[in-house]
């Protein structure tokens, strides 16, 4: 794909915006479609990775991710490797290249990524373009309610949340070199556009009274205004390792829907957990807040809107926004939803993850005329 063209060409994939299961977060043999000859990449990681020294073992993460990902065990260093899956792609699919380039632009001030090593764009080693980065140890957790943690720290695992997507949003994206990572601007007018067309397109998925509604609303409705930011866009708790025993980010993680968008979007991606059913993604909805001593939503926002230098986002505002990013995971749902139909989902978890389609366009219509946010605990 040429930078810049994301909204007009990159295909969904079954792994956006879909939990992987803590069942599915280890490793396995490598599955046969995905293997590749180890000798062969081992000689390449010899030329190119320094400090690299066999035995090469390779293990597949098992999880759903659309681009195959393995764990590179040696005696000195554990990596991991990132491809392209084999097969014929469409076009734009599964840009190993875009999430290599960002991960190394946002390692160079600091930002808390994996450190890559090297980008293979050489078919011959492996098959597929691939790129290798550091392992990085610690913990993920998979409920949004961090039921790991004692309940006095917890506010402290939500502020690191907070403060890293603010700390994302504050890089200057053209001084890394990202200039030309996505397309400045009217980047809500981009989005419904895009996902309305494959909505309406996909008539194997079928129709839902909510998306039709929400295809006329959000056009109409976007707020005034307009800032550009390098965004994550998938930007969720159990995207990001913890530190083994501080509540302090090491890692985020799954760069694959990342662009330049709008701050606002990525945002209330994050903090729609307070409004997310558990079952479908980590969230927190129906969840004793006072009893978790989890931040409530509207302070969750204000030290959002504090370390950003902004003032607090407009509740009419914040509903569209809300109201946008269900819409958004809803349309990726539904294009799932086509897969099925087609006998084209490779997920073996598609199936089921397609039930929550209604309901995922219910919560989106039901943010129009949403509540205020919660007060305060």
């Amino acid at each position: 794909m040429v930078a810049g063209q994301e909204d007009q060409a990159r295909p969904i994939t079954e792994h956006a915006g879909v939990n992987v299961p803590p069942a599915d977060a280890g490793t396995t043999a490598v599955r046969v479609a995905h293997r590749f000859d180890e000798a062969r990449l081992s000689e390449w990681m010899v030329a190119h990775i320094d400090g690299f020294r066999g035995p090469l073992r390779v293990e597949q993460f098992s999880g759903g991710q659309s681009n195959p990902t393995y764990k590179l065990v040696t005696p000195d260093h554990n990596y991991v490797l990132r491809r392209k899956p084999p097969g014929p792609l469409l076009k734009g699919a599964h840009a190993v290249e875009r999430e290599a380039r960002v991960l190394c632009a946002l390692d160079s001030v600091g930002f808390p990524v994996p450190h890559v090593h090297e980008l293979c764009t050489d078919d011959s080693v492996i098959g597929t373009w691939f790129y290798i980065m550091d392992m990085v140890e610690g913990r993920v957790f998979w409920d949004a309610t961090f039921p790991e943690v004692s309940r006095g720290e917890r506010p402290v695992y939500f502020d690191a949340m907070n403060g890293t997507l603010a700390q994302l949003h504050r890089v200057d994206f053209a001084a890394v070199g990202l200039a030309d990572f996505g397309r400045p601007g009217n980047y809500f007018e981009r989005q419904i556009a895009r996902w309305s067309r494959q909505y309406v397109e996909d008539s194997l998925a079928g129709r839902d009274p909510n998306m039709d509604r929400l295809i006329e609303w959000l056009p109409a409705h976007i707020p005034a205004g307009d800032e550009t930011s390098i965004v994550h866009g998938d930007f969720r708790c159990d995207n990001m390792i913890f530190h083994p025993t501080e509540p302090r980010i090491l890692a985020v993680l799954d760069w694959e829907l990342s662009t330049l968008g709008h701050p606002l979007a990525d945002f209330t991606y994050n903090a729609m957990m307070y409004r997310m059913p558990p079952d479908i993604v980590p969230g927190l909805a129906g969840a004793d807040l006072d009893a978790l001593n989890v931040p409530s939503e509207t302070d969750y926002v204000a030290a959002y809107c504090q370390r950003t230098g902004r003032p607090m986002i407009p509740t009419v505002d914040y509903n569209f926004y809300i109201a946008f990013n269900f819409f958004r995971i809803a349309a990726i749902f539904h294009g799932i939803k086509g897969r099925v139909a087609r006998g084209t989902a490779a997920s073996a978890q598609a199936h089921e993850r397609v039930k929550a389609f209604p309901k995922l366009a219910s919560l989106a219509w039901s943010q129009v005329t949403g509540s205020p946010l919660a007060r305060s605990n």
